[in-house]
């Protein structure tokens, strides 16, 4: 599988997918976007993969944004309507294509992310970040919003103020404080970044496939529901793992102290 703005890596059950425009700092371009969509789709209908790893090419950024947040309308001279608009949003949109992948995502956020970049790490299940990396939707200072769902996902992961605070100033903030407000789930070195996030995911990885699936459901899909409605919704998919093999896997390997072999079944 090739592609000209992504790298791609398929390795003992993980997928590996790395932003590739490294000398403009991974900047979002329509045929980046189109790769990506392309890719996700790929990977949720292969049953085989059980994590997914997302970083940006080099040391200095994960993700800098998109063209969009970086030409003004001006200087594409095009003056928009509503439809063209949103056409446009839509040839750049990224986070629907992410959050509809099944299996755990991490975000190995290697250097810093803004405006779409940001927006990409929110839809992403574990971040894990260098301690160099900053992060911030400065859209507002060109008088525009995020695109990407910004807006909606950052007040759900820290809370309405600290989100208001980002977006309305425009300000960046570092590895430290994002960790701190709960932005990402855990900081390290640079040269550590690798070996983290590879420990996150061989735990991930050893764990049963259709499990981890519908906890990862019931948590996304819960957050739009009433406690009681999340609770029915958790309990009905604890109901239907016991349908599965893996269950049974599971319970006999513990009896038999051994270490399980899931199969997704």
């Amino acid at each position: 599988m090739s592609y000209h703005y992504l790298l791609y890596e398929l390795t003992e059950s993980v997928a590996s997918i790395t932003l590739n425009r490294r000398e403009t700092g991974n900047i979002i371009n329509e045929e980046l976007a189109q790769e990506l969509r392309d890719i996700c789709r790929q990977i949720n209908e292969d049953e085989t993969i059980r994590a997914i790893v997302i970083t940006g090419a080099g040391t200095e950024a994960f993700c800098l944004g998109n063209e969009l947040e970086h030409y003004s309308l001006s200087q594409r001279n095009t003056s928009l309507s509503v439809t063209e608009a949103e056409n446009l949003i839509a040839r750049y949109s990224l986070s629907p294509a992410i959050t509809n992948i099944s299996c755990p995502i991490v975000a190995a956020i290697n250097g810093n992310a803004f405006g779409q970049g940001l927006e990409l790490v929110l839809s992403c299940d574990i971040r894990i970040a260098s301690n160099t990396a900053s992060f911030g939707f400065p859209n507002i200072t060109c008088g525009l919003l995020p695109i990407d769902g910004g807006t909606q996902r950052l007040p759900r992961l820290i809370g309405k103020g600290k989100s208001l605070e980002i977006l309305l100033t425009g300000e960046t903030v570092n590895a430290k404080e994002a960790l701190e407000m709960g932005l990402v789930n855990k900081i390290v070195p640079p040269g550590e970044l690798t070996s983290a996030v590879d420990q996150i995911v061989k735990k991930i990885k050893k764990k049963a496939p259709i499990a981890l699936k519908y906890a990862k459901e019931a948590v996304i899909k819960g957050l739009d529901l009433t406690l009681e409605q999340g609770l029915r919704l958790e309990a009905d998919l604890y109901f239907l793992l016991h349908t599965t093999r893996d269950r049974t896997e599971g319970i006999t390997a513990f009896r038999e102290k051994r270490p399980p072999n899931f199969e997704g079944k």
